[in-house]
C-alpha cells in the first residue's frame, strides 16, 4: 500500500511538472514558430504551429534591417557595468547592515526596505530632473552610476546572507589582525559566492530587459539597447511579428547563457539565503 502510494505521489507530481513546463514553454514554442514564418502567417487564423514554408532569412534580415550587433554592445556594456555597482555597493551596505553595530541601524535598515515600496513613476520625474540637469541625458551614466549607489532588494538578500556566515571567523580574522575591508574581500565575498551569484544573475536580467530606462535617457540610436532596437519593429499601423520573433529569441541568449553559467550558484544562493535577523 505504501509502495502504491509513492507511485501515485510520483506520477501526480511529475504530470504537475510537466504541465507547468509546458505552459512556461508554451509562449517560446510559439515564437520560435513565429520566426520562421513569413509575416503574413505569423497572424493567419486559423494558426498553425508548424510553419509552411520555414523561412530561415528572417534571422539574417531582421538582424541587418537594424544594427543589432552595436545594440548588442551597449547592452552588454551597461549590463557589466551595472552588475559589477551593485555587487560592490549592496556587499559592502549588505555586510554593514549584517555585522557592523551602530546607533539607529536597524531602523535605518527598515528605511531602506521602505523604498521598495515607492513605484518607480513615483520617482521617475525628479530623477531625470537631476540627470538633465547634470547632462547626463543621452549618455549610459543615469543607466549605470545608480547601480554604485546600492539597491534595496540586493541589500536585503546578501545581508540575510550574510548573517547565516559564522562570526566566529570574523572574530579569528580580527584577532590575526584583519580590518574590515580585509575580512570582507578575503572572508565574507569568498563564502557568499551563491548569493553573488544570484544578484548577478537578477541585475543582468533585468538590466538587459530594461525598457523604461533606455527609452526615457537615450535619444541618440547608437546609444540604443536592445529593447529599444526591438521597438524598432513595431510602426504605427503594423508590426513585422516574424523579424521581431526572429530578434527577440536572438536577444533572449545572453540571458539564458548567464543563467545555464551561473545556474548552480544560483539554486544554491536562493536555497542558502535565509530570513535570520
Amino acid at each position: 500500500m505504501v509502495t502504491g502510494h509513492s507511485a501515485l505521489r510520483r506520477v501526480l507530481s511529475t504530470s504537475i511538472l510537466v504541465f507547468t513546463a509546458g505552459l512556461f514553454l508554451t509562449p517560446l514554442i510559439w515564437m520560435i514558430s513565429s520566426s520562421l514564418k513569413p509575416t503574413y502567417a505569423v497572424l493567419a487564423v486559423p494558426p498553425t504551429l508548424l510553419p509552411n514554408p520555414v523561412k530561415w532569412s528572417n534571422y539574417p534580415e531582421a538582424l541587418s534591417i537594424v544594427p543589432f550587433g552595436r545594440f548588442m554592445l551597449n547592452s552588454l556594456f551597461v549590463s557589466v557595468v551595472t552588475v559589477i555597482g551593485h555587487l560592490f555597493s549592496c556587499t559592502l551596505i549588505a555586510y554593514g547592515f549584517a555585522r557592523l553595530r551602530a546607533p539607529g541601524r536597524d531602523a535605518l535598515f527598515w528605511v531602506v526596505l521602505a523604498t521598495m515600496m515607492l513605484p518607480y513613476p513615483v520617482t521617475m520625474v525628479p530623477t531625470f530632473m537631476l540627470f538633465h540637469a547634470l547632462g547626463w541625458i543621452d549618455t549610459f551614466l543615469p543607466l549605470t552610476v545608480p547601480a554604485f549607489f546600492g539597491s534595496p532588494f540586493y541589500i536585503f538578500l546578501l545581508r540575510q546572507f550574510f548573517l547565516t556566515l559564522p562570526p566566529e571567523l570574523e572574530d579569528a580574522a580580527r584577532i590575526d589582525g584583519a580590518n574590515t575591508l580585509q575580512i570582507i574581500t578575503r572572508i565574507v565575498v569568498p563564502l557568499s559566492g551563491p548569493a553573488m551569484a544570484t544578484v548577478a544573475i537578477f541585475t543582468f536580467q533585468a538590466t538587459w530587459n530594461d525598457f523604461l530606462g533606455p527609452l526615457i535617457y537615450l535619444g541618440n540610436q547608437r546609444l540604443f539597447t536592445v529593447t529599444l532596437g526591438l521597438n524598432q519593429f513595431r510602426q504605427s499601423y503594423t508590426t513585422d511579428w516574424a523579424y521581431l520573433m526572429a530578434a527577440s529569441l536572438v536577444t533572449m541568449l545572453p540571458i539564458v547563457v548567464i543563467f545555464l553559467i551561473g545556474q548552480k550558484y544560483f539554486v544554491q544562493g536562493i536555497a542558502l539565503t535565509g530570513m535570520k535577523g
